[in-house]
């Protein structure tokens, strides 16, 4: 048995030729490309001597739209967002809700300072800075070889 593709350019002879374009407006709109697939942003996490930094990629969202949550040595960053495109007028031909939401967390190290994080939010990236305790923070120094 052999698998064919299927090409919707190929259709011609359809006994219904409406038919199949009333299907394709549905399915070919951005229905299953923007709404069915999930999306988690990605994620770069650093460390350097003072800091650990996270860096989220979500772009499109507002600061407003991002929540921050630390519970125990867990950050949770979250976001639920409600877009409604609304055309006024009486007969709607199309109407669209569109709702999405995720969250990412991370289990933070003990060597970090949970009183000193910081987030911002710029050009579609959320830059979130988490200082290290003192005590944690490695220091280094010349040993003399005697």
């Amino acid at each position: 048995m052999t698998l064919v593709k299927f090409n919707p350019e190929k259709r011609s002879n359809s006994l219904l030729p409406g038919f199949n374009d009333v299907f394709d407006s549905i399915f070919n709109d951005t229905f299953l490309n923007d709404r069915m697939v999930a999306r988690v942003p990605a994620a770069n996490i650093s460390e350097t001597a003072e800091n650990y930094h996270i860096e989220l990629a979500a772009p499109g969202l507002k600061k407003e739209d991002f929540k921050l949550n630390l519970d125990r040595n867990v950050l949770s960053i979250s976001v639920e967002q409600l877009s409604e495109s609304n055309n006024e007028k009486k007969n709607y031909s199309k109407r669209e809700y569109s709702y999405s939401s995720f969250v990412r967390s991370f289990t933070l190290p003990e060597s970090a300072d949970d009183n000193r994080i910081e987030a911002a939010y710029t050009d579609g990236v959320l830059k979130v800075n988490i200082a290290k305790k003192e005590e944690a923070k490695s220091v280094s120094r010349q040993i003399e070889i005697k």
